[in-house]
């Protein structure tokens, strides 16, 4: 065989090893930035909702006095998820605020004259909005993680990946008590 045939041949090689190398990369990265911009998407939201906590507590806690320990867990709940800097944490403590807040509004059951307040009702109207808005999120950043967790273990992804220190992220869970349905209570 030619030697210069032999050489354009393995360079070649080289350059289709190096071009699947690259873009095997760059899809990889910009899965794991899609992860990261989907959650700062809902970390917006999430902010907005602890912001509007301590209004939420304010006008509550006027009526009632024993929940109290509902709200301070609420408080350092947010305090927390204000302070946190790890997306997994973050997560975990948005679970638990949600827990709380449904505790808070269910509360407010009890209480005629705090569910007629105008306060407590733009407020729960406000918090439901951005629930709402929360609850769209959380599905685009589930769908980006599961895009992400996908491109990282496809082959050959997945040796790039590893070699990289590419980890598995979490997704965004629903507890047992959101999915579970009382039905309408009058």
């Amino acid at each position: 065989m030619n030697p210069i045939l032999s050489i354009v041949i393995i360079i070649l090689i080289i350059a289709g090893l190096l071009s699947v190398i690259i873009s095997t990369y760059n899809k990889i990265v910009m899965l794991k930035f899609n992860v990261e911009k989907a959650f700062a998407n809902i970390d917006v939201l999430l902010k907005q909702r602890a912001d509007e906590i301590p209004n939420l507590i304010k006008v509550v806690k006027e009526y009632m006095n024993y929940e109290e320990n509902v709200l301070e867990k609420l408080t350092q709940l947010r305090t927390k998820f204000l302070n946190s800097n790890d997306t997994n944490e973050k997560i975990e403590l948005s679970n638990e605020m949600d827990k709380s807040m449904k505790t808070i509004f269910a509360v407010s059951e009890n209480y005629p004259d705090l569910k007629a307040s105008q306060n407590f009702s733009s407020l729960q109207t406000r918090v439901s909005e951005l629930e709402n808005a929360i609850a769209d999120r959380r599905e685009f950043f589930n769908e980006s993680v599961n895009m992400y967790n996908i491109g990282i273990t496809e082959f050959p992804n997945v040796i790039l990946a590893k070699i990289l220190g590419y980890k598995q992220k979490l997704l965004l869970q629903i507890s047992e008590q959101e999915k579970k349905y009382d039905g309408i209570q009058f």
